[in-house]
Parts: structure tokens; C-alpha cells; sequence
């Protein structure tokens, strides 16, 4: 019995760190943020757009591409109130429409038509394409060390993430392109713990694409992109 109590004990003390671990989160500056000052186009002809939505993974050194998603739910989360938030940086918008691409989609006919039919009936089409990366061995390497270490260590994860805006008119001409990127580091160890309530990795997320969308609509906007005849 008493040695049961000891095991018990050791197998606690091992434990310890692991359940009071913690991670906190952090951004890096983003790379081609706009700086020019805002214009808003209030008086302008309004006019109809569509929204494609290409959201892409990769683990560099494992796949060999990046993938696409196979449903909403390995979207970011809360990622439509996102986008509706951002909108409103753009002032002469009609009527818009989203269309969400996935690796299905090879497969399915209809789906395909419908994205094609939508484009047609549509004055501009904005493609937008969200890709988040990660080394494969650095992240590899980070477990292994965070797991024999019960997290005592400090170890980062990073993952990259890009967003890349196409614009098309009505004829299906490519008139602007954007990128934004910045890395988004996640420190785990076990006294982050305290950290976490204000670094936390979704808050951080959700905050980046915001400024990715908010930042590229502005910029769309003050370039008046979307005015016909520009």
C-alpha cells in the first residue's frame, strides 16, 4: 500500500509541469502593410462583387504542396464574422457574394458550375487565398524537446502566415494583386501559464486576420479599384 501511495506520488510530481504548462503567443510585424492615408469613396457607382475564399496548410518538409481545407471547420475560427467586419472598409459595394473553395471541389461538377456562374454575374471577382505554414522539423524538434523537458524548456513554434488578393473585372482581367505575411510564435514552458489569459494563441489569430483584411480593403478602397471606369 505504501508503495502504491509512492508511485502515485513520483507519478504526480512528474505531472506537475505538464498540467500547469502554459504557451503565449506573439506577432511579428507584417510584411507589406499599407501606410498611405485612407480614402473613402462614398460617392461612387456601386457595384456587385464576388469573394473567393482559398484557405491552404502546409507543413514544409512533409508536404510536398499546401493543401486545402476539406470543410469550414479547419477554417479559422469565427472567420465569416471576420470577413463582414472587414467589409466595411470597401464603401461602394452593392450586392457581394463568398464562395469557399475545397479539395473536394475536383470531385464535384456542380460545385465548380456554381463558381463559374457566379463569376459571370458578378462586376469584379476578389480572390482570396489564406496559407499557413510550419516547419516540419523545427516543430519535430520542439516536441521532442518540450516533452522530455515536461515543458520546463522553452520552446517556440512558428507558423507563417500569407494572405494573397487577386482582383479580376468583368472580363475576367487580373487589374491589382496584394500579399501580407507576418509569423505568429507560440512560446510553450511551463510558467506561461500566467501569460496565456493574454497572449492567447486564438485571440492572437483572430487579431491577425483582421488586420490582414482590414489592411487590404483600405488599401482597395484609397486605390478606388472597385470604381468602374478607373
Amino acid at each position: 500500500m505504501i508503495m502504491k501511495k509512492v508511485s502515485i506520488l513520483k507519478f504526480s510530481l512528474l505531472l506537475f509541469p505538464l498540467i500547469i504548462a502554459g504557451c503565449a503567443t506573439f506577432q511579428s510585424k507584417i510584411d507589406g502593410k499599407f501606410t498611405a492615408p485612407a480614402e473613402k469613396n462614398y460617392q461612387a457607382e456601386k457595384v456587385n462583387v464576388l469573394f473567393i475564399f482559398t484557405h491552404l496548410s502546409q507543413t514544409k518538409g512533409f508536404d510536398a504542396i499546401p493543401k486545402l481545407i476539406e470543410n469550414n471547420n479547419q477554417r479559422i475560427s469565427g472567420f465569416d464574422n471576420l470577413f463582414y467586419d472587414a467589409l466595411s472598409e470597401i464603401t461602394n459595394i452593392g450586392k457581394y457574394s463568398t464562395f469557399t473553395e475545397y479539395a473536394s471541389d475536383v470531385n464535384k461538377t456542380e460545385r465548380r458550375e456554381e463558381k463559374d456562374s457566379l463569376i459571370k454575374i458578378n462586376d469584379y471577382v476578389i480572390k482570396m487565398k489564406f496559407l499557413r505554414e510550419k516547419s516540419f522539423a523545427k516543430h519535430f524538434f520542439a516536441t521532442i524537446v518540450s516533452s522530455v523537458t515536461a515543458t520546463v524548456f522553452p520552446m517556440a513554434y512558428r507558423y507563417t502566415y500569407t494572405v494573397n488578393v487577386e482582383v479580376f473585372n468583368s472580363k475576367n482581367q487580373l487589374i491589382k494583386t496584394y500579399q501580407r505575411q507576418a509569423t505568429l510564435t507560440k512560446w510553450v514552458e511551463t510558467f506561461l501559464l500566467f501569460v496565456y489569459p493574454f497572449f492567447h494563441e486564438t485571440k492572437i489569430k483572430e487579431e491577425l486576420y483582421v488586420t490582414f483584411m482590414h489592411d487590404i480593403f483600405r488599401q482597395i478602397e484609397t486605390e478606388k479599384v472597385l470604381i468602374k471606369g478607373q
